[in-house]
């Protein structure tokens, strides 16, 4: 028979959908045509795989071939397909057996040799491959992304070669081996480095137990991107399923994955010069920005104003869904979003408004003006905003005093507070989700006519009704999950929307 199909995955955002490789061999003037929506990376296989076959000493067959990449509608790109194509051919010309190709998916490109390179995307791919119960062959420089999806039956080769004598049982393939994750006890920067801010150190624990976004204002040189630095290290721990969505977005992206830290939250920072494209994600063939990068972890934006004002716009909608749709012409690609927004601003242009010891040199239409550039839609989303004011040098290199807590200490809360909020919502055997948890925010009737009157006063819309609630919720966990919540709950979340 002349007809051979082997199994592959595709790449579109974090999705890996299977590509049937079908194979047929036929009479006619020797030729290759590769049809299915194929972009250039992948019509150039033909060339790739023909040279490579005949390197690993087997025969190319002097025939028509045609090549098959099903399902038809789905673009595909890259060279990922060359190593499923190139079996295929040996199989439909008899060369090699069919036996095993049939509950296994081969990813992979080929060098002339017939050498393996690795590819982008293995991880997605193999999560949708584990789930069909299907064995994976991917390329050795894949061994260490391989290794993190420890119940998926993968296998990892240097050369066509090596894949086919596997085939025909001449050989073993070899496992890709354990991943060694590890967890150390302060996860980055530690926050006793911090002096001072005490305000500012409780925003940010109020921030990390109820996975709120967080504006920090104050002058130049106060510790505002040192305290963002510190979030991700009294979050808590990310579970196996969340680093494996978070390390997927990375694969997609083509960036390595160190095994070492796998499951360390991300801390993403672009430069305030980045645009829409680079923060949303997009290009031809749709790749994750930051915003995806940052998935699970914290997204921290510098100098905030300084952004332009339709980049900071296009945070809006993935700030609310956790998720990012990209669309083009041929195709449509969606990314999970489902980050922390940490950003810092001064208070003014020359940055010194409010400050004792430095005099302001801006007028107020400035300051508007330099406020302006962040739309009010925006801010409406950040749940917590707090000064960071000038910490005395007095302060500054002196031992760690009791309220300098270092990070472990602060996650420990975290994670209680986290807890709680589990508990109440009766899922206490759940794992601790990254995500903002919703919570029921009971109040009784003194405490509601209060903070609807607060809220009036304030001028706060219906989505700033509903995320400083939940701050609240958050206020009272940290402070031992009390069922109602007080007046004191209440005061100190509608202290942090005064921004």
């Amino acid at each position: 028979m002349s007809l051979a199909v082997t199994l592959s995955r595709a790449q579109e955002g974090v999705a890996a959908p299977q590509v049937m490789v079908e194979v047929h061999l036929s009479g006619g003037l020797p030729s290759t045509n590769i049809v299915g929506l194929p972009e250039a990376a992948v019509r150039e296989a033909r060339d790739r795989v023909r040279v490579a076959i005949q390197n690993t000493a087997f025969e190319y067959p002097n025939r028509r071939v045609t090549v098959n990449l099903a399902p038809a509608e789905l673009p595909k790109d890259g060279g990922r397909f060359d190593l499923a194509i190139a079996l295929g051919i040996l199989a439909a010309g008899g060369q090699v057996p069919r036996d095993k190709l049939d509950d296994c998916e081969f990813l992979g490109e080929l060098a002339l040799s017939g050498a393996l390179r690795a590819v982008s995307g293995v991880l997605p791919a193999l999560l949708r491959a584990r789930a069909r119960g299907r064995r994976v062959v991917v390329p050795r420089g894949n061994a260490a992304e391989a290794a993190l999806v420890s119940d998926a039956e993968v296998l990892v080769a240097d050369t066509l070669a090596d894949v086919c004598s596997w085939l025909r049982g001449a050989q073993e393939l070899s496992p890709p081996g354990a991943a060694a994750g590890i967890f150390d006890e302060v996860i980055g920067p530690d926050l006793a480095d911090v002096r001072g801010q005490l305000q500012a150190r409780r925003a940010l624990e109020i921030a990390a137990a109820g996975g709120h976004h967080l504006l920090l204002l104050g002058p130049p040189g106060t510790g505002k991107t040192m305290l963002a630095e510190r979030l991700p290290g009294i979050l808590p721990p990310l579970s196996e399923s969340e680093a494996l969505e978070t390390c997927a977005v990375r694969s997609v992206a083509g960036q390595t994955v160190d095994p070492k830290f796998w499951r360390r939250r991300p801390f993403r920072a672009p430069h305030h010069t980045s645009s829409a494209v680079a923060l949303v994600g997009g290009g031809a063939l749709p790749r994750p920005g930051e915003i995806s990068l940052a998935h699970n972890g914290v997204l921290f934006l510098d100098e905030l104003p300084e952004f332009g004002r339709h980049v900071l716009d296009v945070l809006r909608e993935p700030m609310e869904s956790g998720h990012i749709v990209i669309s083009r012409a041929a195709r449509q690609s969606t990314f999970p979003a489902q980050f922390q927004l940490v950003a810092a601003m001064n208070p003014c242009p020359c940055g010194y408004a409010g400050d004792p010891r430095q005099r302001c040199q801006c007028t107020p239409d400035q300051v508007q003006r330099y406020r302006g550039r962040i739309s009010g839609p925006l801010m409406d989303r950040i749940d917590l905003g707090i000064e960071v004011p000038r910490v005395p040098l007095g302060e500054l290199g002196t031992p760690p005093g009791p309220q300098d807590e270092d990070s472990a200490t602060v996650r420990a809360r975290v994670i209680k507070a986290r807890h709680h909020g589990l508990m109440r919502a009766g899922r206490a055997n759940a794992e601790i989700s990254s995500r903002e948890l919703e919570r029921d925010c009971a109040l009784g009737p003194a405490e509601r006519r209060w903070y609807d009157s607060a809220l009036e006063r304030l001028g706060l819309s219906a989505r700033a009704y509903h995320r400083t609630l939940r701050v609240a919720r958050t206020i009272a966990d940290l402070d031992g999950g009390a069922a109602l919540l007080d007046r004191n709950h209440l005061a100190e979340a509608l202290m942090y929307r005064r921004f």
